[in-house]
């Protein structure tokens, strides 16, 4: 994946670069929100369960990991950001 050069877009290109860095916030919200769910009713079934099997918790390292890459990354459009500032277009 190549690194665009927000310097050089006009303020349309811009504007939808933004439409979709905000789409791809509200995708990575929901995305989390959804894991911690299965995360929250893993956790829930495994403790109101009869027999705690340790090893059903292993699969639930899965969702810890997609949350942790998801979190970890947040400042991936940083750039596209501050330009969008510079030019009042926030």
């Amino acid at each position: 994946m190549e690194k665009k050069d927000y310097y050089k877009l006009t303020d349309k290109e811009l504007l939808a670069e933004k439409k979709k860095l905000k789409n791809s916030k509200i995708f990575h919200a929901a995305s989390i929100g959804f894991l911690a769910g299965i995360l929250i009713f893993g956790f829930v079934a495994w403790s109101l369960s009869p027999k705690k099997q340790v090893g059903f918790l292993i699969p639930m390292l899965i969702p810890i990991v997609f949350i942790y890459r998801m979190i970890k990354n947040p400042n991936k459009n940083k750039d596209l950001e501050e330009v969008l500032k510079k030019r009042h277009l926030n």
